[in-house]
Parts: C-alpha cells; sequence; structure tokens
C-alpha cells in the first residue's frame, strides 16, 4: 500500500506545482513533456516488468522500480532548468512502470475475486489519503517557492516500501532461464517515443507538414510495425499478442487507454486553467483537482460488491456514463472558471473513473492463469499509461496550438480559458469513446479453470463471483 502511495501522490503533486516550476527555470511551451516523458517511460516498460514478473517473480521487480523511483525523485528536486527535469522524471517513469503493475499483481495473487472485493477498499484509501495528500503538499510547496520538495517527499516513502516489502512478503517462484525480448523492447520504446515526439512538437518546433514532421511520424509507424514483426518471432515476446486475441484481457485494455487519456486531460491542466484564468492560488487549484481523486476511491471501494452481484461490464458501463456526463459538463462550464463548480464536476468524473478502472482490471486479472496474470496486469497497466502519455502530448500541442492563435501569452487570463477549454473538448470526446468501448466487453468472463472444467461461465447475478 506505501509502494502504491508512491505513486498515487505522484499523480496530482506535480500538475499543482507547474506554473512555479516554469517561473523558476522557464519552459512553459515544453511542461506538457513533464508528463509525457514521464508516461511514456512508465508505459514501454511497463510490458517488460510485466513479462519479468512472470518469470522471475513479483518482489525482486517492484523493489527494484521503487529503487529507480527513489534515484529520479532525487535527480527531480536538483533539476537545473526544464530539459534536464524533462530528462530526470523519465528516470522516475521508468521506475513506476514496475510498481503500480506489481503491487496490483501481487493483490490478484494472494487474495481470491470475493476477497479482492474488501481489498480494493483498502487499496481505495491510499488513492484517498494521496488525493488530498498530493495537491495539498504540491500547492504549499508550490505557493512557498519550495517545489524542489514534491520530488524529495519520494524518498523516505521510497524507502519505507522497500524495506515494507522486504520484511514482510514472501513468494515461490520456480526459477528457469528465460530470455529477454531486447528487440521488441527497443522498438516499442522508439516507436512510441518518435510518435509523442511528432504530436508534441508538430506546430511548435516545425509546421505538422513539414518533412521533419512527417519523418517523425513515419519513423514512429515503420518502427511500431517492427515490433509486431519481432513479437510475432520472439520466445518469450514483451507483449505477447495472445492479449489482442482474448476478448476481455483486448476490451478492458481498450477501456484503459481512454481512461487514461481522460484522466490526464484533467490531472495536468485543470490547476493551470485554475490558476492562469481566475488567479486561483495553487494550493485552491490542488484542492480544487483533489475532488477528481476522490471520487475515484469511493467508486473503486464500492465497485467490488457491484461487480460481484451485477458482473463487470455493467458496473463498466455505468462508469463510463458518469465521466462522459461529467466531462459534458466541464465543457460547458470552462468559459466561466469557478474553483467550486470545477470541484464539484470533477468529483462525479472520479467517480466514473472508479467505476470503470477497477473492474475492468480485475476482469482482465480473472480471465487468465497466474503465469499469465502479470501480462494481463501489465496490459491494463500500459493501455491506461500509454493513453495518459499519448494524451499529454494531443493536449499539450492542442494547448500550445490556440495559444499561439491567441498572440502567444500564456499569461493572459483570456487566453489560458480558451486553450483550457478545447483541451477539455478533447477530453470530453475520448470520454465518449470510452463509453462506447465499454459496450464491447464481453457478458462472459470466463476463468481458465471453468474453461476447462464447465465452459463458460456466466457472469454473476449474485454473490457468486464471475470468474476466478
Amino acid at each position: 500500500m506505501v509502494a502504491t502511495g508512491l505513486v498515487a501522490i505522484d499523480a496530482t503533486v506535480v500538475a499543482t506545482a507547474v506554473p512555479s516550476i516554469v517561473d523558476e527555470i522557464g519552459g512553459y511551451e515544453a511542461f506538457p513533456w513533464l508528463f509525457s516523458i514521464y508516461l511514456l517511460a512508465q508505459s514501454v516498460t511497463v510490458p517488460v516488468y510485466a513479462k519479468l514478473a512472470d518469470q522471475l517473480g513479483r518482489k525482486p521487480v517492484v523493489l527494484f522500480g521503487i529503487a529507480v523511483f527513489l534515484l529520479g525523485s532525487i535527480l527531480c528536486g536538483v533539476a537545473w532548468n526544464m530539459p534536464a527535469l524533462i530528462v530526470f522524471r523519465a528516470v522516475q517513469g521508468i521506475g513506476a512502470g514496475a510498481i503500480l503493475p506489481m503491487t496490483t499483481t501481487i493483490v490478484g495473487d494472494i487474495y481470491t475475486l470475493q476477497e479482492r472485493a474488501r481489498v480494493q477498499g483498502y487499496v481505495a484509501s491510499v488513492w484517498g489519503v494521496a488525493s488530498v495528500v498530493g495537491p495539498t503538499l504540491g500547492g504549499l510547496f508550490a505557493q512557498f517557492d519550495i517545489w524542489r520538495g514534491i520530488f524529495l517527499i519520494n524518498v523516505p516513502l521510497c524507502l519505507l516500501a522497500g524495506w515494507l516489502l522486504l520484511r514482510g512478503y514472501h513468494e515461490r517462484v520456480d526459477r528457469q532461464a528465460h530470455r529477454v525480448d531486447v528487440a521488441g523492447a527497443i522498438t516499442l520504446t522508439l516507436g512510441l517515443a518518435f510518435v509523442l515526439l511528432g504530436v508534441l512538437e508538430g506546430g511548435v518546433a516545425w509546421a505538422w507538414d513539414s518533412p521533419q514532421s512527417i519523418g517523425v511520424f513515419v519513423a514512429g509507424a515503420l518502427l511500431l510495425v517492427a515490433f509486431v514483426l519481432v513479437e510475432r518471432r520472439a520466445a518469450e515476446p514483451v507483449l505477447p499478442l495472445w492479449v489482442f486475441t482474448r476478448p476481455i484481457v483486448a476490451a478492458t485494455a481498450v477501456v484503459g487507454i481512454a481512461i487514461g487519456g481522460v484522466m490526464i486531460g484533467y490531472t495536468a491542466f485543470v490547476p493551470t486553467y485554475l490558476e492562469g484564468s481566475i488567479r486561483a492560488t495553487p494550493l485552491e487549484a490542488g484542492l480544487a483537482l483533489a475532488t477528481l481523486t476522490i471520487g475515484w476511491p469511493i467508486a473503486a471501494s464500492l465497485s467490488g460488491r457491484l461487480y460481484l452481484r451485477f458482473g463487470f461490464r455493467r458496473v463498466i458501463i455505468f462508469g463510463g456514463a458518469l465521466i462522459l456526463l461529467g466531462s459534458i459538463v466541464v465543457v460547458l462550464i470552462a468559459p466561466a472558471p469557478s474553483i467550486w463548480a470545477m470541484a464539484a464536476i470533477l468529483i462525479v468524473v472520479g467517480l466514473g473513473l472508479g467505476f470503470a478502472a477497477v473492474p475492468s482490471l480485475v476482469a482482465a486479472q480473472s480471465s487468465v492463469r497466474w503465469d499469465e496474470r502479470g501480462v494481463a496486469t501489465g496490459t491494463n497497466m500500459f493501455a491506461r499509461a500509454i493513453g495518459q502519455a499519448i494524451g499529454a502530448a494531443i493536449f499539450g500541442a492542442v494547448s500550445n496550438a490556440v495559444i499561439a492563435q491567441h498572440g502567444g501569452d500564456e499569461s493572459d487570463p483570456g487566453t489560458v480559458i480558451a486553450s483550457s477549454g478545447a483541451v477539455f473538448l478533447g477530453a470530453a470526446i475520448v470520454a465518449l469513446l470510452l463509453f462506447l468501448a465499454a459496450f464491447a466487453i464481453p457478458r462472459v468472463v470466463t476463468s481458465p479453470d471453468e474453461a476447462a472444467s464447465a465452459g463458460p461461465a456466466p457472469e454473476p447475478a449474485g454473490p457468486a463471483p464471475a470468474a476466478e
């Protein structure tokens, strides 16, 4: 739970401090990279860690992730300019890529489906505490011009999490010789990096139709095609292609991509929107954003009971509907900024995210064997992180384009409202796609054991689980 808290706090603490960071070290046009590079590094390493966890065990992988996250946090705390901070955020992301997927996989390993409904409440409480602590700390550190503290606060938390895991978590793993899919990891990383580079720098460093822009996108596409070809031949692929052929894993991954896109649209831009439009303090903006992450754990703690009774698909659809409703209202109120109105609506969005994210993850975990659970969990986390990374890039490009159209003054309240409104419209479009994607989730979730003995089993209508 402490390890989960590292990622949970980091999800909200940085966004509230962006204006203060830019004031000291500059680079406003590059600030979306603080999120994109972190999420890119996190997303491309998730499949690698997931595969290693199925091969070597969960414990060594999560401990390595905590160590790298600790190193990245220290480096971010001493960053001297925006490029350096962006590079060090990448180091943080490499560590984060192991932490959340592994802690989630461990929960799937040691608890049954019925028990996970209760444990999700405990995990949700971590996000609930972090949703208040993160924005509050970020706002306080930014308000007192000590933004470096938002990174250095991770140091004692990393040490505590590592110590608790070393002391309290034990596992038995049948260790065998394995081959690491280096070629797959490299082509996936470079392919996504080129795509994100093209999205973020298009219209800023070069024109969208320039040879540089076209070349970057073509390179990214070719590398991703090469990644698929490599995975088809790899003995132990970093992202096995079977994840795309199993309906429950593939459908929940699509939902995860959309969840990531909606999340980053609000977590990265709501603080900047409120601080730039109505001069809200970093603390006020952070607390408004906190309602998003308060709604999430509340829904997550309730979703366990609901999916056991009504099934995964119905709960996810209900969550998607809440997200879409809240996102539409955000677009409608964006021209008239209000801290209280934004906070109230983000609670609804957060509730929807909780009802969509947790059941989709548990459904994917429950449909595979132990030796596939790391990959299934990693695929879901990978999809969410990819959605965040691509969302940050696209929304950042949209924001920069609108700012340029309004004269390039990112401190002008009218410009901030216009650019943020465009971002919120994009988030609403992603929310619509999420709602539609939820209907693609199969009505039946079958565990490997059930498939072998009794054939497909329907989702539960009562207290009995759909799959385990």
